[in-house]
């Protein structure tokens, strides 16, 4: 494959002709592709895309999220979900169809300041998201550290098929839980965290440029890549 060439765009940039492969955040007028976000266009072999540089996170039916419960009414718990919208797990969908608000405790299942990683199960332009924390790996997260990544670049985090946050596990030896919304629970003694957060803020600063898997592997001191 050939080099890929790079530059910064704003919205209504041109980025390539309409012959190549639209990949992400663009739109076709006329014969050319143009950008729909801030970012840094790159076009190869593969088709012509923008990596965004910034953008708050839009919630979509099966994401998988990460949050921080901030609080709870009689029927639900509202979530921090990293969005301009807060998100409801409804207490039904948790303690199954015998709930009854006079006799269930929603803070005997969870309280403010607990860590969730859940999906979002319903969304509309008319109510806030609604998750669920049904399935393997969802609920209650017992501990961690969260940093939070513009969401557009949860993408250059996970990698090529896990690569980048493979290599980041391994070298690191923390786990990371990753969500669409930019929220990333990392648990681990102290050091292995320390590491694995500067590595985030790495990708984080420069998921922009090129070889930056390359960078990654020297700060995490790996001499040869395999990702």
């Amino acid at each position: 494959m050939s080099k890929a060439n790079r530059k910064y765009v704003l919205p209504g940039d041109p980025v390539a002709e309409a012959s190549q492969t639209s990949l992400t955040n663009l739109y076709k007028r006329g014969e050319q592709l143009f950008s729909s976000r801030i970012g840094m266009a790159e076009v190869t072999n593969e088709g012509a895309r923008v990596i965004a540089l910034s953008g708050t996170y839009f919630p979509r039916v099966d994401d998988v999220v990460m949050g921080i419960v901030v609080d709870h009414s009689a029927f639900a718990w509202e979530v921090d979900i990293n969005s301009c919208f807060f998100a409801f797990l409804p207490a039904q969908s948790v303690f199954g169809r015998d709930f009854s608000p006079a006799h269930d405790d929603l803070s005997s299942k969870f309280s403010s300041g607990d860590l969730l990683a859940a999906s979002i199960l319903a969304f509309d332009r008319m109510r806030d998201p609604l998750l669920s924390v049904s399935g393997p790996g969802f609920g209650k997260i017992p501990q961690g550290e969260v940093v939070k990544i513009p969401p557009p670049k949860v993408p250059r985090l996970i990698g090529k098929k896990g690569s980048m946050i493979r290599m980041i596990e391994s070298a690191s030896g923390a786990r990371l839980s990753v969500g669409q919304n930019g929220m990333v629970v990392i648990t681990g003694n102290d050091d292995s965290i320390s590491v694995a957060t500067k590595a985030i803020r790495k990708v984080d600063d420069e998921a922009h440029t090129a070889d930056l898997n390359q960078r990654v592997e020297e700060l995490l001191g790996i001499k040869s890549s395999d990702a």
